[in-house]
């Protein structure tokens, strides 16, 4: 099963390439660089501290996301007596676009990491809370009572029946939120700021450095990829019995 997924991996990249080259060749002004000279264009005294800086703010704001809102969502989702006065509140805001609050946030917070990863983490947090949520009221009341029974104390409920039960949708949130993340961050980079690679690309477009400008594309997409693969490899480790 894990040798076919590579195989589909590999089919789809050469697919892929296959597909760059065509319209390199067929869209003239160079927008789109042949695969050659975003080569020729790699730097990596340029790309790695952009790419490092671009993967420590995911990163944090996806763990700031994944301490608040997996707790409260569990918390929600087996405590119906506060989940009804506080996930209106929730709902009522979920809608509300987070990017608009980005000037908000640089008066509060400055100009610097603080407030760019405080909005990415805060546009991740309503995912992983709803879907948490969502997940901990689904646990079957007669598997937490059989614990009970046993001896076992709230603790023990979570420990051994909400969490296990709730992973693979924590999980399955947690891999949305990383498409949403570098999508933010590329929006955040894009103000205000002197690297990452949404500040890369927006510079090397502004120069028409289209070379350079697709190094920082692929940047993005390979950080996306890496994040979604480090998940891939915890949801086969932790969820083991989800896919018996």
């Amino acid at each position: 099963m894990k040798r076919h997924r590579y195989l589909i991996g590999i089919l789809s990249a050469i697919i892929l390439f296959f597909v760059w080259v065509v319209m390199s060749l067929t869209i003239s002004g160079g927008i789109i660089p042949t695969p050659l000279s975003v080569v020729r264009a790699f730097s990596l005294s340029t790309f790695a501290p952009n790419f490092l800086v671009s993967m420590a703010r995911v990163v944090v704001s996806l763990g700031i996301a994944i301490i608040t809102a997996v707790p409260l969502g569990l918390f929600l989702g087996q405590n119906p007596q506060w989940d009804k006065w506080i996930a209106p509140m929730i709902f009522l805001t979920y809608p509300i676009p987070k990017i608009v609050f980005l000037p908000i946030f640089f008066i509060l917070l400055g100009i610097g990491n603080i407030s760019k990863v405080a909005l990415i983490a805060l546009v991740v947090f309503y995912q992983i809370l709803v879907t948490t949520r969502d997940g901990a009221r689904s646990v079957k009341k007669p598997f937490m009572d059989a614990l009970v029974t046993l001896g076992g104390n709230t603790r023990d409920v979570y420990r051994h029946v909400v969490i296990p039960a709730c992973l693979p949708a924590i999980l399955t949130s947690l891999r949305i939120s990383i498409g949403t993340s570098v999508a933010i961050l590329f929006f955040v980079e894009s103000f205000a700021t002197r690297n990452g690679l949404g500040n890369m690309i927006l510079d090397a477009w502004g120069m028409a450095d289209y070379p350079m400008m697709f190094v920082g594309v692929i940047g993005m997409s390979v950080l996306g990829i890496m994040l979604y693969e480090i998940v891939e490899i915890l949801e086969r480790k932790l969820c083991k019995w989800a896919q018996l």
